[in-house]
C-alpha cells in the first residue's frame, strides 16, 4: 500500500543521519543487543529487533503513542516513529498503517536511504570476505564449513544463504530454496532485467532487495521473486528476509494469506503457475536466451499448449498422454495433457508397515511411477461417456509421458481424507540420488536407443503429522555439496542424509546425452 506518513516521518538527507558502524545486516538491537532481524526507525534511526524476535521495534512506535505529560508534545510527534526498514531486504513498515509501504516521499529519501544501506552493506560485506580469506590463508586448508549467523560458507564456495522464517512461511521458504538452486531456472530469473532497468528508470541501477515501486495494481511476483533469487546467490552474511515477496504474494495468491501453514506443493504450483501468467502478459517469456546454462535450456520453437512458452513451461513443463478404453466396445481415446509436476501416489501395500520392520518391503520412487502409469479400471464415480456407445460404460485409463521436462518435479501424495480429516502417509520412498531411467515410462521408448537419466537437485521434506502443521526443511546442492536449508539455518549434509529423507517433493535435472555413454 501507499503510506501517507513518510514525509512526516523520514526527515530529509537521512542518509547522512549518523548509523552504527558495520553492515545494516549485523546491526545489533538497543534494547536486548539480539542481532537477528534489525530494523531501522526512520525518525530517530535507533535500531530494535523486529516481532518475531522480542518485538522492540513495535514497543518503540507504542511509546511514542502514550500520553505524555509534557504540553509540548504535538499529535505530529506522535505521527513519527511509526516508519521503519528491515535492515535485510530494505523494505519499509508503517505500524499506523500496519502494512508494507511500497511508496516513497516527494523528496525520494526511502530510496536515498536504501542505497546508502546498501553500499554499507556492501562495504562491510568486502571487508570481511577479506578477512575471511586472510584467515583461510593462514590456516590449514579444510573441506569443514562454518556456519555465520544464518548461513553456511565452504572453504571452496559461495554462501549457502537462509531464508527467515515470518511466521509458518517454512512452506514458502523450502520450495524457494529448493527453486534457487535450480541452474537454469535461478539464471534466468538473475539475468533478467529489474523493472526499473526495464522501464527505463534509475538506470544502471540493479536493486535486489528493494519493493518494486508503484501501485498494488502494478505489483509484480516475477520482479521480488527475481529478487529473493538474486538476494540469495549473493551470499548474505545473515539470513535474508524474504517479506516483500510474502507480501506480493499475499496480494496475487489471496488463499495464501495469513500467517497459517500451508502446503509447500500447492504453493509452489501456484507460485510457478502465476510466474508463467505473468511472464506471458510481460512479453519476457522468451526475452532471454538460456541455452547456454545448460544442454537442455529453451528449445526453439516449441510451444506450451497454455499459449506462448515461457522459462516455467519450458523447464518443468512436460506432456502426458492419457488413453481411455470402453471396455464394452473397445472404443479408445487419447487425450494429452501438458504438466508442471507429477504427482505419485504411495501404493496401497506400503502404507501400512508390519509388525516386523525389518523385513517390511521397501517403497521406491519406482514403484510409485509404476503405480502411476499403470493400467486402471475406473471407479462407479469416474465413469468415461463412450462417444460410439453414447452413454458412460465401465472403461480402463492408462497414463504415458509424452515428453519430459528439463526439470522433472515429482510430488509424492503423503496426505489423503478420511470421513473427517486428511491424514499423512509416513511411508519412507527411496529415490535415487543419480541416474533415475525415464526411458521406460515414454510413450515411443522403443524409438528412444539410450536411457534418459535424471540427477537429483532438491527436495522439500514435511516433518510432523498433519498437512495444516508441522514444519517444512529443503536439502539442495549447492556448489558441488549438499545443504540442508532449515529456515534461516543452513548446514552441510552428507548424500546418505538426502537419500534417507521421506521426500514430499523431489526435484531432478536432465542429464546431457553425453553423460550416457
Amino acid at each position: 500500500m501507499e503510506c501517507p506518513h513518510l514525509m512526516v516521518c523520514v526527515p530529509a538527507e537521512s542518509e547522512r543521519r549518523s548509523l552504527p558502524h558495520g553492515g545494516p545486516s549485523s546491526w545489533c538491537c538497543s534494547v536486548c543487543r539480539s542481532n537477528k532481524n534489525p530494523w531501522l526507525c526512520l525518525t530517530c534511526f535507533t535500531v530494535h529487533c523486529g516481532r518475531y524476535v522480542n518485538g522492540h521495534a513495535k514497543r518503540h512506535y507504542e511509546e511514542i503513542l502514550r500520553p505524555s505529560t509534557d504540553s509540548r508534545c504535538q499529535d505530529k510527534d506522535k505521527i513519527q516513529h511509526t516508519v521503519c526498514m528491515d535492515c535485510n531486504s530494505y523494505s519499509t513498515f508503517c505500524y499506523r498503517c500496519d502494512d508494507f509501504a511500497v511508496n516513497d516521499n516527494k523528496l525520494g529519501s526511502v530510496q536515498r536511504l536504501r542505497e546508502h544501506l546498501q553500499n554499507l552493506e556492501n562495504s562491510a560485506r568486502f571487508s570481511n570476505d577479506r578477512k575471511r580469506k586472510l584467515a583461510a590463508e593462514a590456516s590449514s586448508p579444510s573441506n569443514k564449513c562454518v556456519r555465520l549467523n544464518g548461513n553456511v560458507t565452504a572453504n571452496d564456495g559461495q554462501a549457502a544463504t537462509g531464508l527467515r522464517n515470518l511466521g509458518n512461511t517454512c512452506f514458502m521458504n523450502a520450495v524457494l530454496q529448493s527453486l534457487s538452486n535450480i541452474q537454469q531456472f535461478c539464471c534466468y530469473f538473475k539475468d533478467l532485467p529489474a523493472v526499473e532497468l526495464r522501464s527505463g528508470k534509475t538506470a544502471g541501477r540493479r536493486m535486489y532487495h528493494t519493493r518494486s515501486q508503484g501501485l498494488d495494481s502494478n505489483m509484480s511476483l516475477a520482479e521480488e521473486f527475481r529478487k529473493t533469487l538474486c538476494a540469495l546467490w549473493q551470499g548474505s552474511p545473515t539470513a535474508i528476509s524474504p517479506d516483500s515477496l510474502f507480501y506480493v504474494i499475499w496480494k496475487v495468491m489471496p488463499s495464501f494469506r495469513g500467517y497459517q501453514q500451508q502446503d509447500a506443493h500447492e504453493f509452489m504450483r501456484y507460485l510457478l503457475d502465476h510466474l508463467h501468467m505473468e511472464l506471458q502478459d510481460s512479453g519476457q517469456g522468451m526475452g532471454t536466451d538460456i541455452s547456454a546454462w545448460g544442454p537442455f535450456g529453451l528449445q526453439e520453437g516449441k510451444k506450451s499448449t497454455n499459449g506462448v512458452p515461457t522459462v516455467v513451461t519450458q523447464i518443468f513443463g512436460g506432456v502426458l498422454q492419457s488413453e481411455v478404453n470402453c471396455l464394452i466396445c473397445g472404443t479408445e481415446s487419447k487425450k494429452f495433457d501438458p504438466f508442471l509436476d507429477l504427482s505419485l501416489d504411495i501404493p496401497s501395500q506400503y502404507r501400512k508397515r508390519s509388525k516386523s520392520q525389518d523385513v517390511s518391503p521397501v517403497c521406491t520412487l519406482r514403484d510409485c511411477l509404476h503405480s502411476f502409469t499403470a493400467l486402471e479400471e475406473l471407479d462407479e464415480a469416474e465413469l468415461y461417456t463412450c462417444y460410439k456407445c453414447k452413454q458412460k460404460q465401465k472403461s480402463t485409463k492408462k497414463f504415458w509421458i509424452q515428453k519430459l521436462p528439463s526439470v522433472l518435479s515429482l510430488h509424492i501424495k503423503r496426505f489423503h481424507w478420511t470421513t473427517y480429516f486428511r491424514n499423512k502417509i509416513d511411508t519412507y520412498v527411496q529415490f535415487p540420488m543419480k541416474g533415475l531411467d525415464l526411458k521406460g515410462f515414454l510413450l515411443d521408448m522403443e524409438s528412444t536407443s539410450e536411457s534418459i537419466l535424471y540427477d537429483l537437485v532438491a527436495v522439500v521434506v514435511h516433518h510432523g503429522s498433519g498437512i495444516g502443521s508441522g514444519h517444512y526443511t529443503a536439502y539442495a546442492a549447492h556448489n558441488g555439496h549438499w545443504y540442508h536449508f532449515n529456515d534461516s539455518t543452513v548446514t552441510r549434509s552428507e548424500e546418505e542424509t538426502v537419500a534417507r529423507a521421506k521426500a514430499y517433493i523431489l526435484f531432478y535435472t536432465q542429464q546431457p546425452h553425453d553423460n550416457h555413454k
